[in-house]
């Protein structure tokens, strides 16, 4: 009883207790942690009225691939980091060069997308935690900052191709030189730009952070719908929740068949008709008797145990004994007969109570007083006397 308290003790406390924060970057559109996208998604609509949501689950170059070219469109990719590999880049460099644009908030972007932007990212270690500001470049939105309390990774644009890009805001921070008789220094870097590319463009910012539920609900969503004004109204905007650090990934053999439509809904009605057929087939069938072994008889191997014992060690004088004194026993507890002297007077009596020739009951006791008398006697012997004694028996 003191073990079940316990324990129950233990489970209402784990299930009442507060879960600690989780604060690791997901920006996924149903995470509802601190680095989560949930609000950010679920005020898209409000921020683009204009425009049709399309939340991409799946690679960058399936869904352009794929798409009307001649519909234009904006594309958003909010990350930890952005990875796309060459034939995603070249993808989305031909959307923006067809006029569309794409805006990406990570810390990295890939190699591949920073060489063709000829742009630079580098990262403060030695920012100060809750030090950082950010700001805009356009005089509508001068004297305006946002101040970042925890969780920023300072990234930010060390290089820019000067005749395509424009720098839109910046990350101030302190750098702590943990040297004491060093003073702090603050220092001022670009963090959100935006490049030309084609007929499109490219607006990048490298703070996610500043995107996520944490900072929207205390008091800097107003960063993010100013952000945003830089992308045109498009009657259609992507929102990739892909490419995200929180999504989730079949990491089974099963994935292949799974990410089918055709494949799944087969692998489902399979499922769901095995466990059919296994529901009505259990209901339907008797269920199985098990087998019964019968009991051994181990008086008979116990028999036959000690006559193989015998006949090994040869010794038909005992055996003859053992035989001749298990009959007489017999003879007294079942026909209440005398055995201490086998006379004309005992044998008459046992035939008449045994049923059998009277004859036939004088050899087998004449044969047995032989057979007692002797000292020593043979397999044969042995043998012609348990067919005497068998044959009383029938």
């Amino acid at each position: 009883m003191v073990f079940i308290v316990v324990v129950l003790g233990i489970i209402i406390t784990e299930i009442v207790r507060p879960k600690p924060i989780n604060w690791h970057p997901s920006y996924t559109a149903v995470d509802k942690i601190p680095f989560g996208c949930y609000v950010l998604y679920n005020e898209l609509q409000a921020i683009f009225p204009e425009s049709t949501i399309e939340t991409v689950q799946e690679s960058v170059y399936d869904v352009l691939s794929e798409r009307d070219s001649i519909q234009s469109a904006n594309y958003i990719f909010i990350n930890e980091y952005v990875d796309l590999d060459e034939q995603e880049t070249n993808q989305l460099l031909d959307f923006v060069d067809q006029g569309n644009t794409v805006f990406i908030a990570a810390t990295g972007f890939g190699w591949q997308l920073m060489d063709t932007l000829n742009i630079g990212i580098n990262s403060d270690y030695s920012l100060q935690e809750g030090t950082a500001i950010l700001d805009f470049t356009h005089d509508s939105f001068a004297n305006r900052t946002y101040e970042l309390s925890r969780g920023v990774f300072n990234s930010h644009f060390s290089s820019v191709d000067s005749t395509k890009t424009t720098i839109l805001g910046h990350i101030t921070y302190t750098r702590n030189t943990y040297l004491d008789d060093e003073p702090e220094e603050t220092v001022t870097q670009p963090n959100f730009i935006r490049t030309d590319f084609g007929k499109g463009q490219f607006i990048l910012s490298s703070t996610p952070q500043a995107y996520s539920n944490y900072y929207m609900l205390r008091g800097n969503a107003d960063y993010v719908t100013q952000s945003f004004s830089y992308l045109m109204e498009r009657k259609l905007l992507y929102w990739d929740n892909y490419k995200k650090s929180g999504r989730l990934i079949i990491n089974s053999p099963m994935r292949f068949v799974l990410n089918q439509p055709t494949l799944k809904w087969a692998y489902y009605l399979t499922v769901l008709g095995i466990l059919l057929f296994v529901l009505f087939k259990g209901k339907r069938e008797q269920r199985i008797i098990p087998v019964m072994e019968p009991l051994q008889n181990s008086s008979v191997e116990f028999a036959r145990a000690v006559g193989s014992l015998y006949h090994q060690n040869k010794d038909y004088t005992d055996l003859i004994h053992k035989k001749i004194n298990y009959f007489l026993a017999d003879v007294r507890n079942q026909y209440h007969v005398d055995t201490t002297q086998m006379n004309e007077r005992a044998i008459q009596i046992l035939a008449a109570k045994s049923g059998k020739d009277l004859e036939q009951t004088k050899n087998l006791i004449d044969y047995m007083i032989r057979l007692k008398k002797k000292s020593s006697h043979t397999e044969q012997e042995s043998i012609e006397l348990n067919k005497k004694i068998t044959a009383f028996k029938k």
